[in-house]
């Protein structure tokens, strides 16, 4: 089964989340935990949640995709901005727990000069100490673009903060379409080898969500703008590719063009049109 959705306000509350996903024909989707440039997260209504929770198992979706803030740097050089990135996603991690099954994706973080080593053993460290053996979300890492003092725009790095973390089972990756493109990975010409590459260093098995989004740069520019399906470098056919691959079924794939929900609606339709 084809699971499409795209990125949607939490402003409005989760049940609300989930009825926007089905009037656009989705059945999963992604939301900031909080505002994405800044800290203060909505008070959780635990009612809220479980109608979106029966909303969901009645209507066959998929797990959805919880997004960290983008001004959360884990292996940042200054001290305060690292505790405020634990401090957040320890919050976000709690208040998670009521909606079991949930993915929870970040951005590493950018190692801000410190090295590329330094900023793995950060990361790592960090997440030694937010995960817990009995939560029931699954943190994952998001493949990067590479620019500047990124972390993560090679599956090697995303392999070496998985091998330092000791409750590594509730770790997977989030594939970026337009990141992994912009890092210089070839999913136009040779998806089938990039995914033999992602298995050989990190495995399958980790991959647990992907982000559709065509790239307004070419291959290898480390630049990450994104692009509406169809209308940058990866191309429509690259898309039709990627959602009929048999080794990506099944897992959720969330929209992050330059769309409000009418543009969303369209792509949805678009892609389900490619199976």
């Amino acid at each position: 089964m084809l699971y499409l959705g795209c990125h949607l306000s939490s402003s409005k509350g989760f049940l609300q989340m989930g009825k926007t996903a089905l009037s656009i024909g989705a059945n999963t989707f992604q939301f900031f935990t909080r505002n994405p440039r800044g800290s203060r997260a909505k008070q959780m209504d635990p009612e809220d949640a479980l109608a979106l929770r029966e909303l969901m198992q009645n209507n066959g979706f998929s797990a959805i995709v919880a997004h960290a803030p983008y001004t959360l740097n884990a292996c940042s050089s200054t001290p305060e901005t690292r505790e405020f990135a634990e401090q957040t996603m320890a919050d976000d991690l709690r208040r998670l727990e009521a909606l079991p099954g949930t993915l929870y994706n970040f951005h590493p973080g950018s190692h801000t000069g410190q090295g590329m080593e330094e900023g793995i053993r950060l990361i790592a460290d960090q997440l030694n100490r937010i995960l817990t053996p009995e939560q029931h979300t699954t943190v994952l890492l998001e493949t990067m673009a590479g620019k500047g003092t990124e972390v993560g725009g090679r599956f090697e790095e995303l392999r070496a903060i998985l091998d330092r973390v000791e409750l590594r089972d509730h770790l997977g990756v989030c594939l970026d379409t337009c990141h992994v493109h912009d890092a210089g990975y070839d999913i136009v010409n040779d998806l089938d080898g990039v995914l033999r590459e992602f298995d050989r260093v990190i495995g399958l098995s980790r991959l647990r969500a992907l982000h559709l989004n065509d790239s307004k740069n070419p291959l290898g520019s480390h630049k990450d703008r994104h692009e509406k399906i169809g209308e940058g470098f990866l191309g429509l056919d690259t898309f039709a590719r990627i959602v009929r691959h048999p080794q990506l079924r099944g897992l959720p794939l969330c929209l992050e063009t330059p769309n409000e929900l009418p543009g969303y609606a369209a792509e949805i339709a678009l892609l389900r049109g490619l199976e």
